[in-house]
């Protein structure tokens, strides 16, 4: 195993720009990862692993062909875009996706979405109710942040997500796709009154909730009843609400 002694190396540099910028991840066709737990979920789920950069030998063995490098822990620190870097950082190529999105089964629209942890989160619990498809529009967090990777605790590896334009999600409607928007806005119905299974379901960001594009779109308005003393719900917590309605 090669080791890795200076800040300065081409893979220490590599790694430091995919963890902090986005052009640079869809330019190299990679994104950063942190942690032996996400390691072993990335080899399960078949990700491609392109290089390991590790302080201590690792507990288990990965494809033959996959590159990796003992470091110290100090290197880790500076390279890490995280809080609390672990002992592994490793890079993977970022998929190839389809064109195609289904117009069945239940979906999510992620709309303006900023904060990487709710996006991540929002990820895990899509991926743990079987959610087919999750959908982005809009500044939506990048879900190869590394922020948003380790919120969605191996999640980004198995889930089945794009980006869309909203000319995009218009072809989407004509083709058959149910919108159901989350919405507080006059017009909005108690969620459990609304059957959520085969739509899109769609999510703004907390603070300016959906779009006008997105709710222009949306065929049925839905909201969360909660305490009058509460302004809203957190985004992934409504997420998480919304789905085990739909289940």
């Amino acid at each position: 195993m090669e080791k890795i002694t200076g800040r300065r190396n081409p893979l220490c540099v590599h790694f430091k720009k995919l963890g902090t910028d986005r052009d640079y991840r869809a330019e190299s066709g990679e994104f950063l990862c942190d942690g032996l737990k996400l390691l072993v979920e990335a080899d399960r789920s078949g990700a491609e692993i392109v290089a390991v950069l590790t302080c201590d030998h690792l507990p288990f063995p990965l494809p033959l062909d996959t590159k990796v490098y003992l470091t110290d822990s100090s290197i880790i620190n500076s390279i890490s875009p995280l809080k609390n870097a672990q002992t592994v950082l490793f890079s993977c190529k970022i998929p190839q996706k389809s064109d195609e999105v289904s117009t069945t089964g239940t979906s999510l629209l992620l709309d303006g979405l900023q904060d990487p942890g709710n996006v991540g989160t929002i990820m895990r619990t899509a991926n743990a109710f079987s959610i087919d498809n999750i959908i982005l529009t809009g500044a939506c967090a990048d879900v190869y942040n590394p922020k948003t990777i380790r919120a969605s605790m191996g999640a980004v590896f198995r889930q089945t997500f794009r980006y869309m334009s909203p000319s995009e999600l218009k072809q989407l409607k004509e083709k058959g796709t149910r919108f159901v928007g989350a919405s507080l806005g006059s017009g909005s119905v108690d969620v459990t009154e609304v059957n959520l299974k085969n739509a899109l379901i769609a999510i703004g960001s907390e603070g300016r909730g959906l779009s006008p594009d997105v709710l222009a779109l949306c065929d049925e308005k839905v909201l969360i009843p909660i305490s009058p003393e509460c302004e809203s719900l957190n985004a992934a917590i409504a997420a998480a609400i919304l789905i085990w309605n739909a289940r």
